[in-house]
This record gives structure tokens, C-alpha cells and sequence, in this order.
């Protein structure tokens, strides 16, 4: 008997970790070679969006959302959106669209990361306009571009 095939959840999180300078944590893929942020599926249906920011940093850059000095800010926005092909095969055969919660994590400086390099090969901190063009997602760099409207005062 074969194990069930476990398909990815089309609910994820895009999590922008920046500085009170404004200044965005971009982390280049292993597999495509492009720059983004934070991403990444629910492990669960019934996973909170805020844990699953919470573990998504964790995993990827080895920052701990819940230090006191981190602030995790739900955006609440969501972006829907076509899988791209190449990554349909991650998903169960009758999804084509994936449903994205944006989160601001502010952190107090711009920190050495930790990457999981099944995932990705480097990071770089960039001040925000340049982070945006960087992006290779349409709503990753939109999100970026909305980061003054959205970070919160120090204090």
C-alpha cells in the first residue's frame, strides 16, 4: 500500500520583513533563481494565517517573529491568483488558484538570516523602492510598494 499523495493548501502567506528604515529582506529561490519574499502554504486547512507567517519566517530565515522587539502586522489583504503551471503539479488536479494573506514583519535592524538552502541561496536587504523592482511576483512587489502606507511607528 502506498502512502496518500499530500497536495500543497492553495492558502498561503507573503510575509515583507523589514526595518524601521524601511529597508526589505528579499531571499533569492533555489529553484527559479528569482528574488522575493517570504512565501509560503498552510500546513494545515485550519492553520491560522498569523502562525503560518509566523513559521513560514522561521523556516526560511531563521528570525523569530514572536521576539519582543519584532512586530508581525496582518496587512489584511489577499491576493488570488493563477498557479503558474510549472508549480501545478503541487496541488490537488482541480486547483488552478492559490488565495495569499500579506503580513509586515517589522524587525529592530537588518539581521544576518539563516536560509534553508533546500529553498533558497542568498538574501540581501534593500531599501524598498529597489526591493520592489527586484521582485519577480507582480503582488510580492506591489506589497513592497505599500509598505509606507502600512508600517507602523516605532515605540
Amino acid at each position: 500500500m502506498s502512502d496518500p499523495v499530500v497536495y500543497k493548501i492553495p492558502e498561503s502567506v507573503l510575509v515583507v520583513i523589514h526595518t524601521p528604515e524601511q529597508e526589505v529582506l528579499l531571499i533569492r529561490r533555489t529553484d527559479a533563481g528569482t528574488w522575493q519574499s517570504v512565501t509560503g502554504s498552510k500546513d494545515h486547512p485550519h492553520e491560522p494565517w498569523a502562525e503560518t507567517a509566523i513559521r513560514e519566517v522561521w523556516e526560511e530565515t531563521g528570525i523569530d517573529a514572536r521576539q519582543p522587539d519584532c512586530y508581525l502586522h496582518d496587512w489584511e489583504l489577499e491576493n488570488q491568483y493563477d498557479i503558474y503551471p510549472a508549480w501545478r503539479w503541487r496541488y490537488a488536479p482541480e486547483v488552478s488558484r492559490n488565495t495569499e494573506r500579506v503580513f509586515g514583519l517589522r524587525v529592530p535592524q537588518k539581521l544576518p538570516i539563516t536560509l534553508s538552502p533546500a529553498e533558497h541561496t542568498d538574501w540581501q536587504w534593500q531599501p524598498w523602492q529597489a526591493a520592489a523592482d527586484q521582485c519577480f511576483s507582480p503582488s510580492n512587489a506591489e506589497a513592497i510598494l505599500m509598505l509606507p502606507r502600512f508600517s507602523k511607528p516605532v515605540g
